[in-house]
């Protein structure tokens, strides 16, 4: 069985085996956060403004750092790498107000993604597709509690997402359980709501009895005609790219003009999960 995906910038063809098995039987709706009592516990899951014109999602992982995909900071047609000041994390954002917004610094894309003009990339959706964003004041707040990660033998048949999405830009929406259809070189298939704007959206599962994200929605995508989201496996890259964030200049905003991209995609779940 083969799958289709389309990421922010068009379709691709992914190479990417995958198991019918119990299909979509299983999976949550989405419930939309939209009170501070809904949203408790998820308020490190934020949206990432780029230049006013559109959006990705992406989730706090350290106090001043920012997990999400890499395809989020290049323009879809020229390829383009963004301007990291263009960049803004709302964390927590519900109802028009973010819990804390921060100004990106830098911004670091895995070394190994390559992005190409017009939206084609063998990197979007693929093991490569995950950046870190690094913010210029870091947040340290009882409320916002950054997510640790898990690594990829905690992957089990059930995942879930907290995501934004063109439908759901003002509050994120939860879903609690969808279902993993296959994986295979670091990316994973799932049963997964996604959409523009949820590129990035940390995927999450239950590890150490702690909820911990095990991966970051890169693309969605169609199996046998049914729609499905494509994610990074976010444990080895991260390792990465800590340390490519270590070394990276300091230029926040590349030559030439830069046009910003627009939209991203979701996920689902399959266990019930509640941060207290």
């Amino acid at each position: 069985m083969r799958l289709a995906a389309a990421a922010l910038f068009g379709v691709m063809p992914v190479g990417l085996q995958a198991q019918q098995g119990d299909f979509g039987l299983s999976d949550s709706g989405l419930t939309t956060l939209r009170t501070g009592v809904d949203a408790s516990g998820w308020e490190a899951v934020g949206r990432i403004d780029i230049g006013g014109r559109g959006f990705c999602t992406g989730a706090l992982i350290d106090a001043d750092l920012v997990l999400t995909a890499a395809h989020c900071l290049f323009d879809r047609d020229t390829g383009t790498r963004l301007a990291a000041d263009d960049m803004t994390f709302l964390a927590g954002l519900r109802n028009g107000r973010a819990v804390y917004d921060r100004r990106i610094l830098r911004a670091v894309p895995h070394p190994d993604y390559v992005h190409l003009p017009g939206g084609r990339s063998d990197g979007i959706g693929g093991p490569h597709d995950v950046a870190l964003l690094q913010l210029a004041q870091p947040i340290r707040s009882t409320q916002v509690r950054p997510f640790e990660i898990a690594g990829a033998r905690d992957l089990n048949r059930e995942v879930g997402i907290v995501s934004y999405a063109h439908d759901r830009a003002e509050a994120p929406a939860l879903q609690e359980v969808c279902a993993v259809l296959g994986q295979e070189q670091g990316m994973v298939v799932m049963s997964c709501d996604v959409d523009f704007g949820s590129s990035g959206a940390p995927v999450f599962v239950t590890a150490g009895g702690a909820v911990r994200i095990v991966a970051v929605i890169a693309a969605k995508g169609e199996l046998d005609g049914l729609p499905v989201a494509i994610a990074t496996l976010a444990d080895a890259p991260l390792a990465v790219l800590r340390d490519a964030l270590g070394t990276a200049s300091f230029q926040t905003r590349p030559p030439g003009n830069v046009r910003v991209i627009s939209g991203g995609e979701r996920a689902d779940t399959g266990a019930k999960f509640v941060r207290p």
